[in-house]
């Protein structure tokens, strides 16, 4: 089977965007992703965005994520901008549109050129929901680490996300720290780790340990789940500036009842066949 893919980057994500709407094709097996995802075997990428026809007449495509590890997840933020820069740019949408996601319904808007804004939806903080082992719904969470306690926070933006407030993100053992936490037993479908940073109420520091990928240079969900937090708990403004490694996301979440979108760049990078 031969795929036609586009490599794109979201704030520094790497993004593999297959369009499957004509031949609606089934994904790779997990052994194949992990293959193309690695660069010594493949065109390399964070995550797979696989793009099918939408099941309802008022979405424009659906799609499907695959970490680089071969696990499916919910949603990914930069990914589903660079589908819709990607649908925008082939004329197939029009400046605002709907997405079909595992997460739900994402709506997509077209701000500038090479500019995305994208609906993640309302927070969950229901800790049933999150998925994440907790006795009531809380602010602030003790989780034990080989006999040390961190303080978190957990949420849902239609993936589970643990938040760790740090001092300094340059600093903070996102290496070591982060797969621990990402796997611990209260997040029963693992988690993603996001260590934050905060500058001012407007402005953070973020660096995401992704689950089923590692480190990443930028998150979408992780940047949203960051800001849900640190809002949620009185620390922070409506619209919020989010420093990753890779560049900066732009996060507005208004009221606790409004959704948050999330705006930032998607850019095209190279073309390719993959033969598999």
């Amino acid at each position: 089977m031969q795929i036609r893919y586009v490599q794109m980057e979201g704030a520094g994500n790497r993004i593999l965007v297959v369009d499957e709407r004509r031949h609606r094709r089934a994904p790779p097996s997990p052994d194949a992703i992990r293959a193309l995802g690695d660069t010594a075997t493949g065109p390399g990428f964070d995550q797979l965005m696989w793009v099918l026809p939408a099941a309802s007449a008022g979405a424009v495509a659906s799609y499907r994520v695959f970490n680089r590890d071969g696990s499916e997840v919910e949603q990914c933020g930069n990914g589903v901008r660079c589908v819709a820069r990607l649908l925008a740019d082939a004329g197939d949408a029009p400046a605002a549109f709907w997405l079909e996601s595992p997460a739900g319904p994402v709506e997509a808007r077209i701000t500038a050129p090479g500019r995305v804004a994208v609906d993640m939806g309302v927070p969950e903080f229901n800790p049933e929901k999150i998925p994440f082992v907790a006795e009531r719904e809380a602010n602030f969470y003790d989780l034990d680490v080989n006999g040390q306690t961190f303080k978190i926070g957990a949420v849902s933006m239609g993936n589970p996300h643990c938040v760790l407030d740090v001092d300094d993100v340059s600093g903070a053992d996102v290496a070591s720290l982060g797969p621990r936490l990402e796997r611990h037993h209260r997040f029963p479908a693992r988690t993603n780790v996001g260590f934050m940073a905060r500058r001012t109420r407007d402005e953070i520091d973020l660096r995401v340990f992704e689950r089923g990928v590692g480190e990443t240079l930028a998150c979408g969900t992780g940047a949203c789940a960051a800001v849900a937090v640190g809002r949620r708990r009185g620390e922070l403004d409506a619209n919020v500036r989010v420093n990753l490694p890779g560049g900066q996301l732009v996060v507005s979440w208004p009221r606790s009842v409004d959704r948050v979108w999330l705006t930032g760049n998607a850019e095209p990078l190279r073309e390719g066949i993959i033969d598999l």
